[in-house]
């Protein structure tokens, strides 16, 4: 068997002499020497797992694939698999795979040959955060074994119905409990979740995270810890744990492997318990570049000479979720310079921008949005953002704004652009005001990427795509149709390792931008109908959702479900 460190050396990993001080070091202390590598970080975790691998002859797994997992857990106590730092995650045609960190420990092999007489037991090599997320998100919520709520709890005896708040302070507090809430928390961090719902039921509690926009069952924790948990978070936030009848909204400040994490706390009680939803914001991840948040080359050529307007109202519409704050915060990072005084009001203020004056609207205060938006005024400012238009006041205040010489960003929930016009004459907006402030609308979606490394190539007709929404307008250099025709290949979902099965891997947007052209303003002044006014924007060029996020699925960046269901 080759030497541990005569593997790294030859890998090119360290030098020779690195290697000798490193030898005379462990000579001096309990360390091993890969250990020691990694904390002088001459190596990585990786870098040395991969050493032993060849050393030991054995696989090496940077993510593990959990599969048939089911009589594994039935049949290997939580205990053993706590202990060791080794966990069967594999299991199929009589192969049982065991993940594992130190290959020189021999035991728990023995212990898995013998618990399955007749299996080729394979160890498999992986870091050990690795292991302990196999352990947390699947051994956890699949075992049924008895000593697995034990090993929960640490030995505590926890009731179901906890009321005295002394008792639920002090199970919170618990360490088995800060454990659980501190791993859920790392691996929503890890897996990229924008939100954590923590949900009783009758029988069971639940943890689900929201990933590219979809709920995903995590875990299913024993319902005896729930009430623990729901007190450690609501510890964490800043609210009244004796408040349970209530809803409550909190904030947690954490920082995660060098990102700085927001998270948003909302206590909701129901019949089984407290109910949590924790959205989850990457101040370190953000980045607001218009060029980087999915435009199409034309509508972003229209919507970034929009917004150099001196003056005017900009409306961004879309349901919560859908990426409408992003787009906003891109515009105005590409606005924000010295000579602009840029003022905000939000509910809340997602991320902080440098330069930007940002504003926290407080309605049980009073302070709303329109009383926001007044005091803004005072504040001589350039360019304005509101996070949201709810009623007329706001409505109206900011449209005065827009014409007395500042440029206006704001928010309406509507289902595409053209509603946002009939949205604001419904609230009690002249359709002057309307037509002489209102520079544009752009509705948005987000729609989910097709993972990379594993989509599969389809196929579909020119003529489906069509009827389904897709078109080109006709160029008008050369008066043709860039349209495709014939059989098209487009790509479907299939799910790997990478992707968590789902097919899916990260977000983009799509839009749909019109601008109140004359003949569209001319209709609004007319009232003419939603319908009337949609039709003559299509003919003016409108690119609509549908439109847009079919668009996607011909350049092979998400699939045709998918686009049908964002749109």
């Amino acid at each position: 068997m080759r030497r541990f460190g005569d593997i790294l050396v030859e890998e090119g990993l360290i030098e020779e002499e690195e290697l000798k001080k490193a030898l005379t070091l462990q000579r001096k202390s309990a360390y091993k020497l890969g250990q020691i590598l990694i904390k002088k970080g001459l190596i990585s975790e990786e870098d040395a797992l991969k050493a032993l691998s060849k050393q030991y002859e054995m696989d090496y797994a940077e993510k593990l694939e959990p599969q048939h997992v089911e009589e594994l857990v039935e049949k290997v106590p939580l205990k053993f698999v706590q202990k060791y730092r080794v966990v069967p995650y594999y299991m199929k045609d009589r192969e049982i795979k065991i993940a594992m960190t130190d290959p020189s420990i021999l035991h728990p092999l023995d212990e898995f040959r013998l618990l399955f007489i007749g299996y080729d037991v394979i160890p498999v090599l992986t870091r050990e955060s690795e292991i302990l997320r196999i352990i947390h998100n699947v051994y956890e919520a699949k075992s049924r074994a008895e000593d697995a709520d034990l090993e929960m709890s640490d030995g505590l005896e926890i009731l179901d119905d906890i009321q005295d708040l002394h008792d639920s302070t002090e199970l919170a507090n618990q360490a088995p409990i800060i454990k659980l809430v501190n791993m859920i928390l790392s691996n929503a961090v890890t897996e990229k979740a924008s939100d954590i719902h923590f949900e009783p039921q009758e029988n069971k509690f639940i943890i689900r995270f929201r990933i590219d926009g979809i709920l995903h069952e995590m875990m299913t924790p024993p319902k005896s810890v729930q009430n623990g948990v729901i007190s450690r978070v609501k510890i964490m936030a800043n609210l009244n744990i004796a408040e349970n009848r209530l809803p409550q909204d909190g904030r947690i400040r954490l920082r995660f492997s060098g990102n700085d994490i927001d998270i948003r706390v909302s206590s909701l009680p129901t019949q089984h318990g407290e109910r949590l939803v924790l959205r989850l914001l990457n101040r370190t991840a953000s980045k607001y570049e218009l060029s980087s948040i999915g435009f199409e080359k034309e509508t972003y050529e229209q919507f970034a000479e929009m917004i150099q307007q001196p003056n005017g109202i900009i409306l961004i519409t879309g349901p919560t979720g859908s990426g409408k704050t992003t787009t906003l915060y891109a515009a105005l990072t590409r606005l924000n310079s010295p000579e602009r005084n840029i003022i905000t009001v939000e509910d809340p203020i997602e991320y902080q921008i440098e330069g930007i004056g940002q504003v926290q609207a407080r309605a049980k205060i009073g302070f709303t949005f329109a009383e926001g938006l007044r005091s803004i005024l005072r504040q001589d400012p350039d360019v304005i953002m509101v996070g949201e238009i709810r009623d007329e006041e706001t409505a109206r205040i900011a449209i005065q704004s827009s014409l007395t010489g500042h440029l206006v960003f704001s928010t309406l929930h509507t289902n595409d652009a053209p509603s946002a016009v009939t949205r604001l004459l419904d609230m009690g907006i002249e359709p002057f005001l309307v037509t002489s402030t209102c520079r544009g609308i752009m509705a948005q979606r987000l729609v989910r990427k097709l993972c990379p490394h594993c989509k599969k190539a389809t196929s579909i007709s020119a003529r489906e795509l069509t009827s389904l929404g897709l078109h080109y307008h006709t160029d008008k250099k050369t008066k043709k149709s860039p349209a495709p025709t014939g059989k098209i290949k487009i790509f479907e979902p299939k799910g790997c390792k990478e992707c968590m099965n789902t097919g899916y891997r990260g977000r983009m947007g799509v839009y749909e931008f019109m601008p109140l052209t004359a003949r569209i303003r001319e209709m609004v002044l007319q009232r003419a109908s939603l319908d009337d006014i949609k039709t003559r924007a299509i003919e003016e060029g409108l690119i609509t959702l549908r439109n847009a996020a079919l668009r996607q699925v011909v350049g092979g960046i998400t699939s045709l479900d998918e686009a049908m269901r964002i749109t």
